[in-house]
């Protein structure tokens, strides 16, 4: 399996940052966050793969380009960026040790964070 980085959604997430379109909440809160899989079918039909890839900072190469399988490590819910899930991603990638994709979520990471501290 080859994943690389999916420089299109990574810049999708950063102008949704800059836009405040943004979830500052914990890690923990993903698994709550996270689109479902009917969320996900949902968003497919309405506006297609050309879409939905550009909230996925991960792209399988191997995996057919019609298919979700190809698309990994989401970060947001199809309308935000979720601090919960740009975390995952970079925990997940670095796990899986896809630095590319660990790098840019890290660098959202701290977008985030910066956003967050200046809520405070």
């Amino acid at each position: 399996m080859t994943v690389k980085l999916n420089a299109r959604a990574f810049n999708h997430a950063k102008k949704l940052t800059e836009e405040g379109r943004i979830v500052l909440d914990d890690r923990d809160e993903w698994s709550e966050h996270q689109p479902s899989a009917a969320d996900e079918n949902g968003y497919l039909e309405e506006h297609g793969f050309n879409e939905y890839a550009r909230w996925y900072l991960g792209i399988d190469d191997e995996m057919g380009e019609e298919t979700k399988g190809r698309y990994k490590f989401p970060y947001g819910d199809f309308e935000r960026v979720h601090r919960c899930g740009v975390l995952s991603a970079e925990v997940r990638a670095g796990q899986q040790k896809y630095a590319d994709i660990e790098n840019a979520a890290a660098h959202l990471h701290g977008l985030l964070d910066g956003r967050r501290a200046g809520n405070r």
